[in-house]
């Protein structure tokens, strides 16, 4: 269970400045690509890799987690909460899908729907989704469950693949720039097995442009930063060019801050 709230010691866990004028490394950059390409045979190198470095990325923007609350939504098998737990967070994992959570989830994971979350407002100091976006049919409401559960001055990390990105079709890209159906059609003449992903169904074309201007107008959260995840450089510049970015910002990650209430 979800602990009460305690009064915080600490405002920089609120006020934590953001990072200036540098850009995570070429290397960085380099080892979380090689990992990827070792997605399907080495699962566990590859997600414990991105989960240590999306956890890098949080403390960056709000300070360490130690002692806080954290809301993992869509976090799969869990190797995102459980690097927020070894960093000492209360982390806690919300999955909709048994298939996703795998034979070992982490304890007190949950079964739960990313659009109505089983949980109180305020209740979470970091709301954290990881490449889910782009596998909800409604984008809109689901970055409005996340802004519920976050308490006020509380930190939201989103990223998602944008359907343009050379990596959108997810195991069928990037093919689908041709149609998503004829890039199913040949990943199974190639593999000999059907695609995990049919777009429309669990897959869903998110733009950069349109995301950007629903989160802009919102009036409970405030953006932070909109960048580029895993570019080694000009990771804001590229997303604030139109059409460039839905090609050249491969994978958008959205830092939100709750607004007071």
């Amino acid at each position: 269970m979800i602990p009460p709230k305690r009064p915080r010691g600490g405002a920089a866990h609120v006020t934590a400045p953001r990072p200036q004028g540098k850009d995570p490394s070429l290397r960085r950059s380099l080892a979380l690509f090689r990992a990827f390409l070792h997605e399907q045979d080495d699962p566990e190198s590859c997600y414990s890799l991105l989960a240590r470095d999306a956890a890098d990325q949080v403390e960056a923007y709000d300070g360490p987690v130690a002692g806080r609350t954290v809301v993992d939504v869509g976090g799969g098998s869990g190797y995102f909460t459980e690097e927020f737990r070894r960093r000492g967070a209360h982390a806690f994992l919300f999955e909709p899908d048994m298939a996703e959570l795998g034979e070992k989830p982490p304890d007190s994971a949950v079964v739960a729907d990313g659009y109505l979350l089983p949980l109180r407002d305020g209740v979470a100091d970091v709301t954290f989704s990881s490449n889910v976006l782009e596998h909800v049919a409604d984008p809109e409401t689901f970055l409005s469950e996340l802004a519920r559960v976050t308490r006020p001055g509380g930190l939201i990390y989103v990223s998602f693949t944008n359907w343009l990105s050379p990596w959108g079709g997810h195991e069928w890209a990037p093919w689908h720039y041709f149609g998503a159906e004829r890039a199913r059609a040949r990943y199974l003449r190639r593999t000999g097995r059907p695609a995990k992903h049919t777009l429309g169904e669990n897959l869903f074309a998110v733009h950069i442009g349109s995301t950007l201007r629903q989160v802009r107008a919102r009036d409970d959260v405030t953006v932070v930063s909109a960048r580029s995840r895993y570019w080694p450089f000009l990771a804001e510049a590229v997303v604030k060019a139109p059409v460039l970015r839905e090609f050249a910002t491969w994978n958008l990650l959205l830092i939100l801050r709750r607004c007071p209430t």
